[in-house]
């Protein structure tokens, strides 16, 4: 009986595999399952309107639990003449025991030792409900010392952990892939620190991101970074995944911004770089190996980050564009004519308008007369208010008279912005509601961006919708696949031509969301055989046992 339930685990999470060009690699594929600002009113300029207008002991009988409602079936597929393989939990890993509990229970306490099914089941599950973990243990140490005391048993141990902030990530990189302990940091939720002068703030990487952003806001800054998981989302995962966010045109990427870092090492040492300088050329800047690692060299517990000063001119305007190019020329002008005020330049497809009006509840169309083929949301933030006003009514007019826009709106005050950028944010919850969704963060050449959503609508035909949105300003394009339910002919269409034409048009596979399980094997397509064999000799010197996040970013043969 235990065989059979073992085989039929092992069918179940099959990893899809393919050959990669030159390396030579067998890739796998596991198939699972505006703070408040104030608002500058504005009289119509003309041809635009005003706008009207969310353990005990445990050991794992077999690798996955079929029986779960939850999963979502995976298949298995073959590539060329490459048979599937199996996803194997690396056997070099020790399962808990009731010592380890007993430890655990002793450095932390009860009430930070989670065993409880409900909240364990919600810690297994990613954000899109397709990656599912088996973990039964999850832990939430309160401070460095703690976190500290963890990893080092850990690593004595060989207890493979999952290191998770606020679970909101999509490419299944915070949730266990087997039955690694969770270890959750919503408890390191402090603030340090702030320094008005030069506004250096100093926190725990628990702080949710949308805290962040409200403390700030009543010290007269702002976060450099804003996402549409804000509320969710904690700033130690938004580092560790190298988030990009809607205002990177403006701010640039946390690389630019982050400062310093507290990092524990998968051996229990705490690495102190928590620098609040902004020059400091002394030797390697090793924080930079841990921004974007996704929790797999290291944990983040401290942060220190440059905020900039909150500014008091803010204008939001939503365009209709007839064709893409339209939509170049325009980002095109605004960088040349908004200059350094220019924000935000986001961009969204009639496909993406159309789901956002049916499933998300109050969402009105600011500009009704139509539906349009494309649509520009464009924030500027300066500190001049009549002059900022002016340059942007200026622009749009330009534009207009060009014919780079076809309708537009500005926004009169903060609730008529809001609901542009709900918009542009509510896009993802759309997805969901609409059903099944493949999602594919990439960065291509501007100009080749919305090429990718045309040739794959015209190999999906009418099997299901194709929506294109993103940051057009920085070149990252959202493409996202809504079906009625996961079909693997659907997939065979998607994967690996989305990866194939992005490789070949010098692009990135994965823009701002990280590699987690779904891109780990994938990565050739974007980076050289040599650069990742680096990159796994970085992994084996900081995590020699592989305990922290395994099976995510590098290819498993490389580091198992």
């Amino acid at each position: 009986m235990e065989n059979h339930k073992a085989a039929a685990a092992a069918v179940a999470y099959r990893l899809l595999n393919q050959t990669k060009h030159k390396s030579n690699k067998i890739l796998h594929q596991r198939r699972l399952i505006p703070n408040s600002t104030q608002l500058n009113p504005s009289s119509s300029t003309s041809g635009f309107t005003q706008a009207s207008v969310p353990l005990n002991q445990f050991v794992a009988s077999y690798r996955w639990d079929l029986r779960k409602s939850s999963l979502i079936h995976t298949h298995h597929r073959k590539f060329g003449s490459v048979a599937s393989t199996i996803v194997e939990r690396n056997p070099n890993f020790s399962t808990i025991n009731h010592d380890d509990l007993i430890y655990f229970d002793k450095i932390l306490g009860a009430k930070k030792v989670i065993q409880d099914p409900e909240e364990l089941q919600t810690a297994n599950t990613d954000w899109m409900h397709k990656y599912k973990g088996s973990s039964k243990l999850m832990l939430q140490p309160e401070n460095t010392t703690e976190l500290s005391q963890i990893l080092d048993y850990c690593n004595s141990r060989r207890l493979a952990v999952v290191p998770q902030g606020g679970n909101t990530g999509l490419v299944g990189g915070s949730v266990p892939v087997f039955d690694e302990i969770i270890i959750n940091t919503r408890r390191m939720n402090s603030v340090i620190s702030f320094d008005q002068v030069s506004g250096v703030l100093v926190c725990e990487a628990g702080c949710i991101l949308e805290n962040l952003i409200s403390f700030l806001d009543k010290k007269g800054f702002i976060m450099p970074l804003d996402l549409g998981a804000k509320g969710s989302c904690q700033i130690g995962g938004n580092i560790s995944t190298n988030a990009g966010g809607l205002r990177l045109v403006r701010y640039g990427s946390l690389h630019g911004t982050v400062l310093g870092l507290e990092v524990v090492l998968a051996n229990g040492s705490v690495i102190d770089m928590l620098g609040t300088l902004r020059k400091d050329n002394t030797g390697y800047d090793l924080k930079h190996l841990f921004i974007g690692s996704e929790g797999s060299l290291g944990i983040i517990t401290k942060v220190s980050i440059l905020t900039p000063p909150k500014l008091s001119s803010v204008n939001i305007a939503f365009l209709a564009c007839e064709d893409y190019i339209s939509c170049q020329k325009l980002l095109f002008q605004a960088k040349r004519r908004l200059g350094e005020i220019l924000s935000a330049f986001e961009f969204l497809d009639s496909q993406a308008m159309n789901l956002v009006l049916h499933h998300l509840d109050g969402v009105r169309n600011p500009l009704p007369s139509s539906i349009y083929n494309f649509y520009v949301l464009i924030e500027t933030t300066g500190s001049n208010e009549s002059n900022d006003k002016a340059t942007l009514e200026a622009f749009l007019l330009h534009a207009m008279e060009n014919g780079l826009v076809s309708d537009g709106a500005l926004a009169q005050d903060f609730s008529q912005a809001s609901s542009f950028w709900h918009i542009r944010e509510g896009i993802p919850e759309a997805l969901q509601k609409a059903g099944a969704v493949y999602k594919y963060d990439l960065s291509l050449p501007v100009e080749k961006m919305y090429d990718l959503v045309e040739e794959m609508r015209t190999r999906l035909g009418a099997a299901a919708n194709v929506v294109g949105y993103g940051h057009l300003g920085d070149g990252n394009l959202h493409l996202n696949v809504s079906a009625r339910q996961y079909d693997d002919a659907i997939l065979a269409q998607i994967e690996p031509f989305v990866y194939e034409w992005t490789s070949q048009h010098r692009g990135s596979i994965s823009a701002e969301h990280g590699l987690g399980l779904m891109k780990a094997e994938k990565i050739y397509y974007s980076k050289s055989s040599e650069t990742v064999q680096l990159m796994a000799s970085v992994k084996k010197l900081l995590d020699p046992n592989g305990i922290l996040n395994p099976y995510k970013v590098i290819p498993s043969s490389l580091v198992s």
